[in-house]
């Protein structure tokens, strides 16, 4: 069984259809993967959809039907900003969200299906870009 946390990037190639996001595609059509979005990735997908001027409500929906949302609590805010400012000393804008697709990813034992270069050399990250 094969377990993903999905970001924003990834999310908004999907939603875009381009080559990246057939890569993402290919996952969610893996026979037993498990997919997962951390809730505040939902806010960065909807953001960018609506300043693009696409229908955030058919975005909303893909999002949800097709992952597990984890929300996030305190214990998983102090471990995302702990993860930032860490994170911050390697990838100068490494995003608090990044950190939070992060502990979400390791707190489920799972992979980061991203194409955001901020993840490179991340261990946990499956770059699709």
């Amino acid at each position: 069984m094969s377990k993903y946390v999905i970001d924003a990037y990834a999310w908004i190639e999907y939603l875009r259809g381009s080559r990246a996001g057939e890569k993402v595609r290919a996952v969610f059509e893996e026979e037993n993967s498990e997919i997962y979005t951390c809730a505040v990735t939902i806010a960065e997908v909807i953001s960018k959809t609506a300043r693009e001027g696409q229908d955030v409500e058919v975005a909303y929906g893909v999002l949800l039907n097709n992952s597990q949302v984890v929300n996030v609590d305190e214990e998983v805010s102090r471990r995302a900003g702990l993860l930032h400012a860490e994170m911050r000393k390697i990838e100068r804008d490494f995003g608090l969200a990044d950190a939070y697709v992060l502990v979400t990813a390791r707190r489920l034992r799972s992979k980061v299906l991203t194409g955001d270069p901020h993840f490179r050399g991340v261990k946990e990250a499956v770059l699709i870009g």
